[in-house]
């Protein structure tokens, strides 16, 4: 009896986290389908992945060529 309630509890938590990120997911994906439709005239500051990496890249590299500021000398 105590068995059927574990896995009864187990299957049910799983359904609950399966509905979750399916909701998740369409939501994700529904803005951009959205946004295509709107054309041109909707553009916002969201960017493209590969936009969004280029992004990152150039700033780590503005970073790493940032000179470090000196240790104060006592």
């Amino acid at each position: 009896m105590r068995a059927i309630f574990s896995v009864a509890g187990l299957l049910l938590v799983v359904a609950i986290v399966a509905l979750l990120a399916k909701k998740q997911l369409t939501t994700v994906a529904a803005p951009p389908a959205a946004s295509a439709s709107a054309g041109a005239a909707a553009a916002g500051p969201a960017a493209t992945p590969q936009q969004q990496v280029q992004q990152f890249q150039q700033a780590v590299q503005g970073a790493m060529q940032a000179p470090r500021p000196e240790p104060d000398a006592k």
